[in-house]
């Protein structure tokens, strides 16, 4: 049941980092909170692996550490990647 808890704040994470950084009109809607999700989903599992216990305070923080920080990262690297492929897509329709 914990995993299914944690799973939604760290896609609640994802919603902040979408609506927070800017250059959100370069990817979905649910992107963000998608992979905070999925991250924070395979982080939790990982931990319960590595022997940390479902009621432990760190499990909750590392996981949802984690979805902050790969939500923030792609919430960067993404705007930038995409602007880049599509004035790349541009030029070449343009000069064919």
């Amino acid at each position: 049941m914990e995993l299914l808890f944690v799973t939604v704040i760290g896609a609640g994470i994802g919603f902040i980092v979408r609506y927070t950084m800017p250059g959100r009109e370069h990817h979905g809607a649910l992107l963000l909170p998608a992979v905070a999700a999925a991250t924070t989903a395979a982080v939790w599992v990982a931990l319960l692996w590595a022997g940390l216990t479902f009621d432990g305070g760190w499990i909750w923080l590392i996981s949802l550490a984690a979805a902050l920080v790969v939500s923030v990262a792609l919430a960067l690297l993404l705007p930038r990647r995409r602007v880049e492929h599509d004035q790349r897509l541009l030029h070449r329709l343009l000069n064919a």
